[in-house]
């Protein structure tokens, strides 16, 4: 539970890293009712802050151009929360990220007085994030550049190199930025394609921020989209499977990294793409859930081998 003053300074640094902010966004960002929130904004002027606020349907609070707060302070909390942020940063492995990690790190233990260092330290040197890192890393700027251009609703130009194929150029509106899997993503309007198109921010080779707006679709879910194209996008191999278990059963049990499932009469169908049948086959035997392959046939011999090799692991009593 913080204190009512932690609050109170809270929201000053809100406004100092932010031009405006409006009530329900510092409620909201406080984890308190507008109410709350107003009465904060109330403290913060009667010690002498400059706090303007604008009035209307859309009115937000902001700080008077040029004041300057006093060099920033972080609680306990506040200090462990960055240490872990930027160890996980250094652990997604952004190429630009390491370096940078490590020297906002040492800067952050020279400050702290020495319990906090030392606590902190221990942090450090326990902690294991069990994060997927970045198989190919892109570029930190192609990563900020990009997601600023999705704030800000501009249109981007590219340079793009795809796994196979020509180099391309093209426009794109990006609706958001996704990490998953150990891979960058971004997912909007392609103008070369004229259709909705997901790249990977590693192949990016050149970016440029346009002055063209675009407008995102409203509820766009960029996460969502990611997931249903890596599992639907083709491979070697098609794969259909009937999974003798309820919907439910096989969504807590299949990533949906994995494929599709479309719930029938006899069952789930678990519809895949994939190069290594021998992968595939592993998965779905750690489900757990009987299945029965209707395609390719070389899934159920993938099955047959690895029943086979199981039988010769194991060892007579």
């Amino acid at each position: 539970m913080y204190h009512p003053t932690t609050r109170v300074l809270t929201v000053l640094e809100l406004l100092q890293s932010h031009h405006r902010l409006t009530g329900p966004e510092l409620a909201s960002r406080l984890e308190v009712n507008a109410r709350t929130a107003r009465r904060y904004i109330t403290m913060l002027q009667d010690m002498g802050i400059p706090i303007e606020a604008e009035r209307g349907r859309y009115g937000a609070y902001m700080l008077r151009a040029g004041f300057k707060l006093p060099p920033m302070m972080f609680s306990e909390d506040e200090a462990l929360a960055v240490v872990l942020g930027l160890l996980a940063a250094r652990r997604l492995g952004l190429t630009v990220a390491a370096p940078a990690a490590e020297g906002a790190l040492a800067k952050i233990e020279r400050v702290l007085p020495d319990n906090l260092r030392e606590r902190l330290q221990a942090v450090q040197a326990s902690l294991v994030l069990d994060l997927a890192r970045s198989e190919s890393a892109p570029s930190s700027d192609v990563v900020v550049t990009m997601s600023q251009a999705a704030q800000a609703g501009l249109r981007v130009w590219m340079r793009y190199r795809p796994d196979r194929g020509e180099l391309t150029e093209r426009g794109f509106d990006p609706y958001g930025i996704v990490f998953r899997q150990g891979r960058w993503y971004t997912v909007g309007y392609c103008h070369l394609r004229q259709t909705l198109r997901m790249f990977r921010l590693d192949r990016v080779l050149e970016l440029r921020v346009e002055e063209t707006p675009f407008a995102r679709p409203p509820a766009f879910d960029a996460a969502a989209y990611v997931v249903h194209a890596l599992a639907t996008m083709p491979n070697t191999w098609e794969v259909e499977v009937l999974l003798r278990a309820t919907l439910a059963e096989a969504r807590r049990r299949i990533s949906p990294i994995f494929g599709t499932l479309e719930e029938l009469p006899d069952g789930v169908l678990l519809r895949a793409h994939g190069d290594h049948l021998g992968w595939m086959a592993r998965e779905l035997v750690a489900t757990g859930l009987p299945l029965t392959v209707r395609q390719p046939a070389a899934l159920r011999e993938e099955l047959r081998a690895l029943a086979q090799r199981v039988l010769e692991m194991s060892v007579e009593c």
